[in-house]
């Protein structure tokens, strides 16, 4: 593990990050936006209760964010990232078998719980493993995972929904369920907290930025975290992303199939190129932003957001709608991976996890928001185009947001 022509660990342990953000936000979380026609139906559900089951599982996904940093900070990574992934799991099954919205509703949050406790810590994993002019680039790896999984979602769940008609539902997510937890059983098996526990380096380190991050790490305190101006300024930025990219994500599917007369396996079409495209949007902004410097590369993600969040609200075209995914699909998931490597940026690597949880507490605040407001929307007007233009001006605040952003000290 320490050389002799093997890889770096920190390869494995960036693995097992991709592979959480599969099964925390491709299985456990996106994928419910190609079942909830179904459970609509099966349920009898509203378009305000939709948003509510989403609003239960942020709220759960809420509360475990910060709380999972910290934990992950204190504990290390591997214990929080697995067990976590195993409740996601165990919940998921339970959410086939729910019978009432009420009981949907509480699986639905507890499923948010594992998500915030196994998401965070592995977006972190690039900050601890890599140093800082590479964690860009290594956080864009794990964030390649949610875009694997929201692919595989799409194609998973239609031919699930297919063959088993009425129960479809049900018997998605008991298939998504059952890959989670085997996912959990993998990352405890691989994952390793830190590049000192095998006597190595972060990964790209030097011997001067090996002795700046120390020295910053051990000068730091838990209560530093959070009396950062900088760092509150990021979670500001965060929130708008939480909001905005929600209200298109949990509403995509819903409003093609609904509203648009879209069926199924034409949304979910969709949904797979979506996610196909998006696979690779991390690791491309991560790599921007190491470059031109995160405020930059997160002001121009915003524009992209904004401008496909826009198109579902002005279109009504398929080839629209391929444009407006499209730009959604190339920068889905840019700002979480520029946040996470910003996290590390401000309060170096020991504490990136921390920090990052942090931050997520608002981006978390902005995901319970964004689906209420949506669904509310689109039953006052009978449609989804107030909801997403909303997304689109609230990306362009965080635009804004981005462009004010201070650098680090240590870039200053």
């Amino acid at each position: 593990m320490k050389g002799r022509g093997t890889i770096h660990y920190g390869w494995i342990v960036i693995t097992m990050g991709l592979l959480t953000t599969i099964g925390a936000h491709g299985f456990g979380r996106f994928a419910y936006s190609m079942i909830n026609p179904s459970m609509i139906d099966g349920l009898g559900l509203s378009y305000t209760q939709v948003g509510y089951l989403a609003v239960g599982n942020f709220g759960g996904y809420l509360l475990l964010a910060i709380v999972g940093g910290f934990l992950a900070a204190r504990l290390g990574p591997r214990i929080v990232i697995s067990l976590s992934l195993a409740l996601m799991g165990i919940t998921m099954i339970l959410t086939g078998l729910a019978k009432t919205y009420g009981f949907a509703l509480a699986m639905r949050a507890l499923t948010g719980l594992g998500n915030g406790g196994a998401f965070v810590p592995a977006m972190a994993l690039g900050s601890i493993w890599f140093s800082a002019r590479k964690r860009g680039f290594a956080t864009g790896i794990v964030t390649a995972g949610i875009g694997i999984g929201f692919a595989l979602s799409g194609v998973i769940v239609p031919p699930i929904l297919s063959a088993y008609g009425a129960e479809g539902w049900r018997a998605c997510w008991y298939y998504l369920g059952v890959m989670v937890l085997v996912l959990a059983v993998i990352t405890y098996g691989f994952l390793r907290n830190r590049p000192e526990d095998l006597g190595l380096k972060e990964l790209g380190s030097d011997a001067s930025e090996d002795k700046s991050e120390g020295q910053k790490a051990k000068g730091l305190e838990w209560g530093k975290v959070y009396k950062i101006g900088s760092v509150w300024h990021l979670g500001v930025v965060y929130f708008m992303y939480g909001f905005s990219y929600i209200i298109y994500i949990n509403f995509f599917v819903t409003f093609l199939v609904k509203e648009m007369g879209w069926t199924n396996n034409e949304a979910g079409r969709l949904f797979t190129f979506l996610g196909f495209l998006s696979i690779f949007c991390g690791l491309l902004w991560g790599g921007i932003s190491d470059v031109i410097g995160r405020k930059g590369g997160a002001a121009l993600a915003y524009v992209a957001l904004a401008i496909s969040y826009g198109i579902f609200a002005l279109f009504r075209s398929p080839g629209a709608f391929y444009v407006s995914a499209f730009f959604f699909g190339i920068t889905a998931w840019a700002i979480p991976t520029i946040m996470a490597a910003a996290a590390g940026d401000y309060v170096g690597s020991r504490l990136a996890p921390a920090g990052l949880g942090f931050i997520t507490l608002f981006f978390g605040i902005g995901q319970f928001i964004g689906p209420y407001v949506g669904g509310l929307f689109a039953d006052m007007t009978g449609s989804f185009s107030l909801s997403f233009a909303v997304a689109a001006g609230v990306s362009m605040v965080g635009t804004v947001g981005s462009i004010t952003l201070r650098k680090p000290r240590a870039e200053a």
